[in-house]
């Protein structure tokens, strides 16, 4: 046969991508046939951080969020089922054995676990189950903060209204351990305090809070489902979003005036912040990229990629 190395290696490989193409390939990370030999929790990626908070003995956590659980059963509502079936297609279906698998990883590897907002995708009497399964499960290990998925009910114009949050409150507190405004959380002399900024907003009421938290003394880690805008943040927040939709791309300002306190000045909040030798390192998600910046001479501001994705960062700290 006359042909060319060009010639066999173009047809050659068209011949292996039509072998391919008419197999019916396993999903590798569900075919554990393939490798063997691999890991146990080898689907996982995880990113490695350190934290030098003045902690009084080293100790480590597992931080994960956006996990975007999409669970729906017969006594929930006919939107919420068709919610089920389109954003489970949207995560790929393996959300929930992604947290089980990162939980099961976390308890051999590290001491704790913090969960930075949307560990539902969609408010669902079966999602708030699973909240209550896993947080119930994990008392004292399992440290969350909510996220802007956690309020959603299908109320296009409405779920990002303050009245619309005061709606949907007694649910979410019933389901979630912890103070959903702002808590704290002191882990061998470090202070984690937890915010919710689901819109990238802040009141007055948690600022102060937040102040009150500072005057202890201690090292802050704050976490919080929205990230801060610094350069490198927004920069790959936008490079994952407004290419494909500018509207999709996520609200991740950090804090903006939101009623009653339309007349603060809650740029003063993030100066304040950066103003702070306390504070540590701020963590967060919202926007599925892993990604880290500087915020404040102090303190590193760490992103984390979508659980759903089998993401999360371990973070020392001493």
């Amino acid at each position: 046969m006359d042909m060319t190395r060009r010639s066999f290696l173009r047809d050659g490989a068209m011949s292996v991508c039509g072998l391919f193409a008419a197999s019916s390939l396993p999903a590798f990370a569900d075919a554990p046939k393939w490798f063997p030999k691999r890991g146990r929790f080898e689907r996982l990626s995880l990113a490695c951080r350190h934290v030098a908070a003045g902690a009084s003995k080293p100790f480590s956590i597992l931080h994960i969020s956006d996990t975007h659980l999409t669970s729906a059963g017969n006594d929930d509502s006919e939107w919420a089922r068709k919610q089920s079936a389109c954003r489970t297609k949207t995560f790929g279906g393996c959300q929930e054995e992604a947290l089980r698998d990162s939980l099961a990883w976390a308890k051999e590897h590290v001491d704790y676990v913090i969960h930075t907002g949307d560990l539902i995708d969609f408010q669902s009497k079966a999602n708030f189950e699973l909240v209550k399964k896993y947080y119930g499960a994990n008392a004292g290990f399992l440290i969350g903060s909510l996220g802007n998925h956690e309020y959603y009910r299908g109320q296009p114009g409405e779920d990002e209204k303050d009245s619309f949050k005061a709606k949907s409150l007694a649910n979410i507190k019933e389901a979630f351990p912890f103070d959903v405004s702002v808590q704290s959380t002191v882990l061998n002399g470090v202070n984690f305090v937890a915010l919710d900024n689901v819109y990238g907003t802040i009141t007055e009421a948690q600022m102060g809070r937040l102040e009150a938290e500072f005057k202890k003394g201690l090292p802050v880690i704050l976490f919080m489902h929205c990230p801060i805008n610094t350069p490198n943040i927004l920069r790959a927040s936008k490079k994952f979003w407004s290419s494909a939709n500018p509207k999709a791309v996520p609200d991740m300002r950090g804090f903006k005036p939101v009623k009653p306190d339309k007349n603060a000045d809650h740029k003063k909040y993030a100066a304040y912040l950066k103003a702070q030798p306390l504070l540590k390192a701020i963590l967060a998600g919202h926007i599925h990229v892993t990604v880290e910046d500087r915020f404040s001479p102090s303190a590193m501001e760490y992103v984390v990629g979508g659980n759903f994705l089998f993401h999360g960062q371990e973070i020392t700290i001493a």
